[in-house]
């Protein structure tokens, strides 16, 4: 579906024209949105919007890394999103010119729609221009990036807890899906931090040189969300060399309790066995308390070994 928004040169706002009108229209700028086109809309630009190959091919082979491209007349902008249901990402392309914007994407976007919406119920269309929807909509992107961050900094704040008592298994197989997510969001945040800092030092955008301390505030948002995630990655990396070393001194300590029951058997064993032997003469076979001896010795050979165990404090 594509669909478009021009402003003319009374700040009128006309929706739904088509693209060689706005192309050809005399309109100060315009935005058209290509939301989940069809291969046949995305013919449209190549003609009659004529971008270069190279950025339609980025716009078709989506997720590829955020980045920004100069070409003659306009600027291409690759940009991420983040599902918030499932932390997955999608990818939003913006072309951009003095006197137009273009956006594509494959998957709905909240933050284009968003924008869309404030654009097209505004009262103050003069503030408005290209620039500045590009501005708004990577400023919606960022700020949905926090609740993602927040939500794992809760799942952590619970594994490390461990209120429910759950098991160690459990804990570890979510601890692991969760430095999955944070390794999704690091490979979405930081690339978009690096883009937005080179839109600051870029000296090539002139239509956007009056926006930079808007983009100089997200850069500062994204700074804070690279040190969140870092921060949260390093938690994790604490919580499971904590229930490594829990799990390790559980596992020596039940090896140790086998080994001193293992130990004070031995002896046993060796004067059941001794004593077991089918042989026809054995001196104590004879005897008529012999078998209460043994039993006597046996008892009096773990007992020691028990007292001598506890004294070396393997019992603690």
């Amino acid at each position: 579906m594509i669909r478009t928004i021009a402003v003319n040169k009374n700040y009128e706002l006309v929706q739904d024209i088509e693209i060689t009108r706005l192309i050809n229209g005399d309109f100060l700028w315009y935005w058209i949105d290509f939301n989940q086109p069809s291969e046949q809309e995305v013919e449209f630009l190549r003609d009659p919007l004529s971008f270069h190959p190279l950025a339609i091919e980025d716009c078709i082979y989506h997720l590829q890394r955020p980045k920004l491209d100069y070409y003659e007349n306009y600027t291409f902008f690759v940009t991420q999103t983040l599902n918030q249901e499932t932390i997955t990402r999608d990818e939003v392309d913006f072309f951009l010119s003095e006197n137009y914007i273009v956006t594509f994407h494959h998957q709905p976007s909240l933050e284009i729609n968003e924008v869309w919406n404030r654009l097209s119920q505004s009262n103050q269309i003069k503030k408005w221009d290209p620039s500045h929807v590009l501005y708004n909509v990577i400023d919606k992107m960022v700020d949905n990036y926090f609740p993602l961050v927040y939500k794992i900094e809760d799942q952590l704040n619970e594994i490390d807890e461990n209120s429910k008592g759950r098991l160690m298994e459990d804990l570890l197989e979510d601890l692991f899906d969760t430095r999955h997510q944070l390794l999704t969001m690091r490979h979405t945040i930081t690339p978009m931090r690096d883009l937005v800092y080179r839109i600051l030092n870029s000296q090539r955008m002139e239509a956007m040189q009056g926006k930079m301390v808007y983009f100089s505030d997200i850069h500062d948002h994204l700074l804070k969300l690279t040190e969140m995630i870092e921060a949260s990655r390093e938690l994790t990396t604490d919580i499971r060399d904590s229930y490594i070393s829990i799990n390790s001194h559980q596992t020596n300590h039940v090896m140790k309790v086998l080994t001193v029951i293992t130990t004070i058997f031995m002896p046993l064993t060796f004067i059941v066995g001794l004593y077991g032997m089918n042989f026809q003469y054995i001196p104590e076979l004879s005897w008529k308390y012999g078998y209460f001896f043994v039993l006597i010795v046996m008892f009096l050979v773990g007992l020691g070994m028990s007292w001598w165990f506890k004294k070396k404090g393997w019992f603690k």
